[in-house]
């Protein structure tokens, strides 16, 4: 009956369309007062939830995301992917999807991403011959890379959820190559479409004019180096590494290349806080919710019904791919990740799965919820920035969504790429 209240009272504020966070802490708050818990259990446990040091580094990971789309960095990196990949044929649809691979190592934030490549390069695909919702398809789905590769915010969420114990470090370094994965998986989608509706190609300009893009880019593309190099050499925290990613951000955008202005710089902070404190939020009333699962011994429950229905982990991870996928279309990623990380992740472990690889599987799956109806934001985004109905992108994303699942299926079954790189650094 516990259970019934906790999802119930959850389930139906989702529906009504009550905020997440709010659905987590309401329920919550439910759940105690019928267990005969004093409520301010639901509080001690939010406080506890985001007093964590560490969780100060989504905040300035995000400030620095926000300076570097409104500091002109996003155009020269798709100044340099159109460089480099705009003679393959589709070629302004490649260019999107190489754009969002050295963006999504700055930003971290698909939603960010979204919307500073789609704001670059769906009008101009418009303008060169290109359906509406095929430009708006590719930005949404290349969008996913920016949550596999550092300083993707939501694999220091997963640490947390996982109870602090899981490296940040070797999560960062987990996701590149199944990053590099999923975008090669969707030029070859993006190639395929291309072929068969006869887009263009654009033109190679040459190895001086790559050279000249590539060092006008180089500013930005060393803050990569810079979060990436330190957390895993060690030399700083990922807490450090994010309020030095703030500073050499500041530093690029107002001297290196003098584009932030004053309203720019007003319009960044205030993005920050508002996201910053949507994060938080969630974080905090899903760290309630969680605890009640595990007071209520959902995860041991779980485990042992998964192991009646098998104990293959082919299977077992499979079965959790399909949930994840289900859920990610009607929740958001964050509270996704602190809901279902204690309640999963006591289980694959049970299997042999490691807890880094399952971070991947589980970000690159809910990443591809957020490109899926009914509540899949970083859809919504792009939509909103092609201006085109949602109804027309979900006709044609279909080959890019089979792109993202096969990446999925290639990285749920060989844990090498996930697991290889971090092994390189031990």
């Amino acid at each position: 009956m516990e259970l019934l209240v906790l999802f119930g009272t959850f389930t139906f504020l989702l529906i009504i369309g009550t905020p997440v966070a709010f659905c987590l802490g309401v329920a919550s708050f439910a759940t105690v007062i019928y267990l005969g818990i004093p409520p301010v259990v639901v509080f001690q446990r939010l406080n506890s939830g985001i007093s964590v040091f560490v969780l100060m580094a989504i905040p300035f990971f995000i400030y620095a995301g926000e300076l570097m789309v409104r500091g002109d960095i996003a155009r020269r990196l798709v100044a340099l992917a159109g460089a480099a990949v705009g003679h393959l044929r589709g070629g302004l649809g490649q260019v999107n999807i190489a754009a969002s691979v050295l963006f999504g190592g700055i930003s971290g934030s698909a939603a960010a991403d979204a919307s500073a490549i789609g704001g670059l390069m769906i009008p101009q695909m418009k303008e060169r011959g290109y359906d509406t919702e095929y430009a708006v398809s590719i930005t949404v789905t290349a969008a996913m890379i920016a949550l596999m590769i550092p300083p993707s915010h939501n694999l220091i969420i997963y640490s947390i959820a996982g109870g602090g114990n899981i490296s940040i470090a070797d999560l960062f370094t987990a996701g590149i190559i199944p990053g590099l994965i999923l975008a090669l998986s969707l030029m070859v989608a993006a190639w395929l479409v291309a072929r068969r509706r006869h887009y263009a190609t654009e033109r190679f300009p040459g190895g001086r004019a790559m050279l000249i893009l590539f060092v006008n880019a180089v500013p930005g593309l060393i803050l990569v180096g810079i979060i990436f190099g330190g957390v895993r050499s060690g030399v700083f925290t990922p807490s450090e590494s994010s309020c030095i990613a703030v500073v050499y951000a500041m530093l690029v955008t107002l001297i290196a290349y003098r584009s932030l202005s004053w309203k720019d710089f007003v319009a960044a902070t205030m993005g920050a806080v508002r996201t910053s404190s949507m994060v938080l939020l969630v974080i905090g009333c899903a760290a309630s919710f969680g605890w009640l699962l595990a007071y209520l011994h959902v995860p041991a429950q779980l485990a042992a019904a998964m192991t009646e229905i098998s104990d293959n982990p082919i299977v077992i991870l499979l079965i959790l791919n399909v949930v994840l996928l289900v859920l990610g279309t009607f929740m958001d990623m964050s509270p996704l990740i602190v809901i279902t990380t204690p309640i999963f992740l006591p289980v694959v472990e049970t299997f042999g799965v490691d807890p880094v690889h399952f971070g991947i599987i589980m970000i690159l799956n809910l990443g591809i919820g957020l490109c899926t109806p009914p509540v899949g934001a970083v859809l919504f985004v792009g939509c909103a920035v092609g201006k085109v109905p949602v109804e027309r992108v979900i006709r044609a994303i279909w080959p890019f969504y089979a792109a993202a699942v096969f990446t999925l299926l290639l990285v749920t079954y060989i844990p090498a790429l996930s697991l290889w790189m971090p092994a390189l650094f031990h």
